[in-house]
């Protein structure tokens, strides 16, 4: 059992090195984040607004909302209503307001007005899971996980790395298939696979790069067909 166990790890290992290549092949200029800001309070701001939205329209709402708060102070110190109406276009913007403005008023209160970054102070703040705590922590250089959002745990289901659907299993999955020196660049190269190609509702099997490289057990359900 012992050695059943250590091939199917090996051959996870060598598919997800196959995989991860041709991710990169197809998607050389994968940025870290999707999202556009100025400053390290902006960063954290937009990953909590970008919950239950896509990245195009948090980007649209923080064209303008970023020309107002751009501090933690900013930000903590904001106006539940007014905030909530200027965040509106999101979705659930009263509970990503509150939990914006609480964020960072426990920043101030809790870390003398500096974003912590460390993934235990991280996950302890309002509206940051280990999603965000990994995105925030990539951007500056400290690489403790794999951001797994929808895209990133549909993708690693479709293509075999984790069966589960809670992210932090997903994610556990994916630091066992991926080497850690690429922990950084899988989040950005499967959210650009899943808008590209393997879609939620009509996945494009037939024109897959992995598919045709045989890359992807979802090609036996394709060739099914």
């Amino acid at each position: 059992m012992g050695f059943e166990n250590e091939l199917k790890k090996k051959n996870r290992a060598l598919r997800a090195a196959k995989v991860l290549s041709e991710l990169k092949n197809h998607y050389p200029d994968v940025p870290r984040l999707f999202l556009s800001y100025g400053t390290q309070a902006q960063m954290l701001c937009s990953i909590i607004l970008s919950a239950q939205s896509t990245d195009a329209q948090v980007n649209r709402v923080t064209e303008k909302l970023f020309k107002k708060y751009k501090s933690v102070d900013d930000f903590a110190h904001a106006d539940f209503k007014t905030f909530s109406q200027e965040i509106k276009s999101t979705g659930y913007y009263r509970l990503k307001a509150k939990r914006v403005i609480d964020c960072f008023k426990m920043i101030n209160a809790l870390h003398r007005g500096k974003i912590p970054l460390k993934m235990e102070a991280l996950i302890e703040l309002p509206g940051v899971g280990r999603k965000t705590a990994n995105l925030v922590l990539a951007n500056n250089g400290i690489i403790e996980g794999i951001a797994v959002d929808t895209h990133a745990g549909r993708l690693a289901r479709r293509l075999g790395f984790s069966p589960h659907s809670n992210p932090e299993k997903v994610e556990k999955d994916l630091m066992d298939s991926f080497p850690q020196r690429e922990w950084v660049c899988i989040n950005g190269l499967l959210i650009s696979h899943g808008r590209a190609v393997c879609l939620a509702r009509n996945p494009k099997c037939s024109v897959c790069f992995l598919n045709k490289k045989k890359l992807c057990p979802r090609i036996a359900v394709v060739e099914a067909k």
